[in-house]
């Protein structure tokens, strides 16, 4: 219930910064205008909102970190999110490139009662339809598929950003999490995972997005470059 006093504003900003900071990028104003697809002065505007109502404070360097009951609150949220595009997913049947825009409609007039059927629904799964955890602190973290060299073996553990443009180019593709393949080719434009029933070739720019198990492994970095913008569309969560 802890998201229940926070306006539905709010809750969309607390959601946003959890995943930047579960990316592994700061969570900054830049950065939250640029996955919100939102101007400068109306992300400072809503921070300010959130420090006064006791959410984020502001570091040192004037970065931004959650409180206690903002980290709570937005665990939450997020939870609470995954947990119906699974929901819609598996129950459903609805495509996983699909859910993401439908449950941010549901998220925020959910009953507590629909929440518990739902989860009972789901059963024992432990990730959204896209690879991200439902509870915190279950991420296994991987590697960057654009960071893989070529001859490596991968699985496909999730897809970083989830806006639906790039879910619907992802599923185009054929990548799916719990893919197992071989990187195939890799160079500047494109990468290649090759699997038992196809090629599946995106863009280096997506691959930046796709977080893999591989052996070898390169070394680990935050999932999405801080520059990186791929749609139209806000970044997922």
């Amino acid at each position: 219930m802890a998201a229940e006093q926070a306006t539905v504003a709010e809750q969309e900003y607390l959601e946003i910064m959890f995943w930047i900071d579960e990316a592994g990028l700061p969570m900054t104003g830049a950065n939250i205008a640029r996955a919100m697809q939102l101007s400068a002065p109306t992300v400072h505007e809503m921070v300010g909102r959130l420090i006064k109502d006791g959410y984020v404070e502001r570091n040192k360097d004037k970065s931004l970190a959650f409180t206690e009951d903002g980290r709570e609150r937005a665990s939450f949220i997020v939870r609470r999110h995954r947990m119906i595009e699974r929901f819609l997913t598996d129950v459903l049947g609805i495509p996983w490139d699909e859910v993401h825009e439908e449950a941010e409609r549901i998220e925020h007039a959910m009953s507590p009662v629909l929440e518990e059927k739902m989860r009972l629904a789901i059963g024992d799964a432990t990730t959204c339809p896209h690879g991200h955890p439902i509870l915190e602190g279950i991420r296994e973290r991987g590697s960057l598929l654009a960071d893989v060299e070529v001859g490596a073996d991968v699985t496909v553990l999730r897809f970083e950003n989830e806006a639906e443009e790039l879910l619907h180019y992802l599923k185009d593709a054929g990548l799916d999490p719990g893919l197992e393949g071989k990187v195939s080719e890799s160079d500047e434009e494109h990468v290649t995972i090759k699997s038992a029933d196809r090629d599946h070739v995106i863009t280096r720019s997506v691959a930046e997005t796709v977080s893999v198990r591989a052996d070898p492994a390169p070394p680990p970095r935050a999932a999405i470059p801080e520059q990186l913008v791929l749609s139209s569309d806000r970044y997922g969560r």
